[in-house]
């Protein structure tokens, strides 16, 4: 695109467009995002127990967390150990069907233990997993000499 100045010569416009400032921002970006989204999904710090046997979780389940401050976590949002059977009983879904994974710190009493699992069977849920971490053998072996 040609255009004429008071002069009377004649100039062209800038018709490139300069995408290597964007690029650059776009890769900051993501570098800023691929840093942080692995804090943001970290949830909550829960010290579980270790066992010789784990099952890994493989499909996506409804977790209910006990820390260590006996606060009790229905996935990641704070919850009242007494509306707990009202928020797993969801309308139109089988509670026996439902599986629950319960996550509790190794500190926590078994009394606020059995009171989360007595919630979660209120609601009419029988299928509850509890969450361990593996028993760690390898600093185990060879020890002993």
């Amino acid at each position: 695109m040609a255009f004429t100045t008071n002069n009377g010569q004649t100039r062209t416009s800038l018709a490139e467009i300069n995408i290597t400032p964007l690029v650059d921002v776009v890769l900051v970006l993501l570098v800023i995002f691929m840093i942080t989204a692995p804090v943001l999904q970290s949830g909550i710090d829960v010290s579980v127990p270790k066992t010789r046997t784990v099952k890994e979780i493989t499909e996506q389940r409804l977790v209910v967390t006990i820390d260590r401050d006996q606060q009790v976590f229905l996935g990641d949002k704070p919850v009242n150990i007494h509306d707990l059977a009202a928020k797993l009983n969801m309308p139109g879904a089988d509670p026996s069907k439902k599986v629950i994974y319960l996550r509790a710190d190794e500190r926590v009493p078994f009394g606020a233990f059995a009171s989360v699992m007595d919630a979660v069977k209120q609601a009419g849920i029988t299928n509850i997993s509890i969450v361990t971490q593996p028993l760690d053998t390898k600093g185990r072996a060879g020890s002993g000499s």
